[in-house]
């Protein structure tokens, strides 16, 4: 006979359906803190054990607190991947162009038809279930398997589309041949980058994989030169030479253009071709021009991450009664205490330095685009940074734009950044472009050591009385080449006077 307390346990763990479901997901929780381990196959909760930020929708936080940009997280033209596939808003593309490029693809891939792609992609279906978030593959999990063939043949059809899109894109190959007009290329360029229009990079390298190599090879450096299109360095600069880490996967197209934002490589300054030709030298050597070059005082002030560089030491951070409370100021502002913008070298988002001279300094910026396709990348990239399985980032361009944000408050500001070069607008008035940063800036989160270093600099020159008087001073005598000949010629007049006089009253006889 069951005891009162056995029977209230075994309603506890099968009356309640929603109660069981929750009693068996904390055991797999406990379990995987234990180390224990359960079948990936019976389990859906085995795909958190991947390392990587699954791909979901925009967290809720952002769409409640920017509401103005609803409209920047949901595809114009066509869907990629499962989150908007359905949608009859995008039926014309998903019926017609997506084939007509899968198509192509196959075709340069050097195979006779698409059942050795769709093949590979259906061998590793149960990894590539491991990259979304449940909720996303919700309907995606029958028993009887027949869902799996569904995602499987739509992340090849995607993935196919994709990669000849750019391809094509890049290649310079007429959009004439697949009935594509202008206004729809630019509308896929807008729906490549959308947290919830993404599909795992791992497709896209699979389909590479079993390409021809000669055709692999251009695809691999297509997407390379894609992506250098997508970054948001004006054209005048040259756009960045697209150079990955050894062995990278990023988890999709937007986390491999959030790489391309913040990787220091710049075309202009060859810094590629440096560091391919350190390579290629000898270890002592090579050690010898790194230790030079770990010397060189001026640095920027957020380099590679402790990932990438291990040997870097953490700065030691301040104990809490010694940190100051940090007011940041606006160009204009800063300006007015002898600190000038210069465009930096580099386009890297990271690419941040301060520099003090004598009764000067310089802040130096990335030089940065803002037109209609800003404020979607940047939204998204943030969106994706504030992912909760999302552990790995540091918040940078939530950074970056909460730091643009601090140095922007008025039209004024954003004159300055683009008499300074920083800022190239193509989007509309200044007064726009200020408005834009305001709104973008108002909810996020920085991480506080982002910056840390630079704004600490900041203060203690904009703090400094002395030299603010003598920048405030010079700023309204000798801002402009005339106040400075003015004042010149003034010098030699009274020079010249006082010379007269002294003659007059002592004679060259006497």
């Amino acid at each position: 006979m069951t005891s009162e307390n056995e029977r209230s346990e075994v309603d506890f763990k099968f009356g309640n359906e929603e109660v069981a479901s929750a009693h068996s997901k904390l055991h797999e929780v406990i379990d995987e803190l234990t180390g224990k381990t359960t079948n990936v196959e019976r389990r859906l909760s085995g795909r958190d054990k991947v390392p990587q930020p699954k791909i979901q929708k925009v967290p809720q936080v952002l769409r409640d607190e920017q509401k103005n940009f609803q409209k920047y997280y949901h595809p114009k033209w066509i869907s990629i991947g499962p989150i908007h596939h359905g949608n009859p808003k995008f039926r014309v593309a998903e019926q017609r162009f997506k084939f007509l490029f899968a198509a192509e693809f196959v075709k340069n891939s050097g195979h006779q038809s698409q059942e050795h792609l769709y093949k590979k992609v259906m061998e590793n279906i149960k990894v590539l279930k491991l990259c979304f978030d449940d909720e996303v593959l919700k309907e995606y999990y029958r028993k009887d398997g027949k869902d799996d063939e569904a995602l499987g043949w739509m992340l090849f059809l995607d993935g196919c589309f994709t990669l000849q899109f750019i391809y094509s894109t890049v290649n310079g190959e007429s959009m004439r041949h697949f009935e594509i007009k202008n206004d729809q290329v630019a509308f896929v360029f807008h729906d490549f980058f959308l947290l919830e229009n993404q599909i795992p990079y791992l497709v896209l390298s699979l389909l590479m994989e079993n390409s021809e190599k000669e055709f692999s090879k251009n695809l691999e450096g297509s997407i390379k030169q894609f992506l250098s299109l997508n970054v948001l360095t004006p054209e005048k600069y040259g756009k960045p030479t697209m150079v990955p880490p050894k062995d990278y996967m990023p988890v999709h197209l937007l986390d491999f253009l959030r790489l391309a934002l913040l990787q220091t490589c710049n075309k202009s300054s060859n810094s590629c071709i440096y560091t391919y030709l350190l390579a290629c030298l000898p270890k002592q050597l090579r050690a010898k021009l790194t230790s030079l070059d770990n010397n060189n005082p001026k640095t920027s002030m957020s380099k590679s991450s402790d990932e990438e560089n291990p040997a870097r030491e953490k700065p030691t951070r301040k104990k809490p009664a010694e940190e100051k409370q940090q007011t940041f100021r606006s160009v204009m502002d800063l300006k007015a205490a002898g600190i000038n913008l210069k465009r930096s070298k580099s386009s890297s988002l990271k690419d941040i330095k301060f520099s003090s001279r004598l009764f000067s300094a310089e802040l130096e910026l990335p030089p940065i685009t803002v037109d209609d396709s800003m404020a979607p990348k940047f939204l998204n990239l943030i969106a994706f940074e504030m992912c909760p399985d999302n552990t790995k980032t540091e918040y940078e361009v939530s950074s970056y734009i909460s730091f643009l944000d601090s140095l922007i408050d008025y039209p004024n500001d954003v004159k300055e950044l683009r008499s300074s070069h920083v800022l190239h607008n193509l989007l509309g008035c200044d007064k726009e472009v200020a408005q834009l940063f305001n709104e973008m800036g108002r909810f996020l989160v920085p991480n506080p050591e982002a910056y840390e270093e630079v704004i600490s600099q900041i203060e203690k020159h904009y703090h400094n009385k002395c030299l603010t008087w003598i920048a405030q001073v010079l700023n309204e005598h000798f801002s402009t080449p005339w106040t400075i000949v003015t004042f010149v010629a003034a010098f030699l007049a009274l020079g010249m006077s006082f010379i007269q006089t002294y003659y007059t009253i002592y004679p060259r006889g006497e």
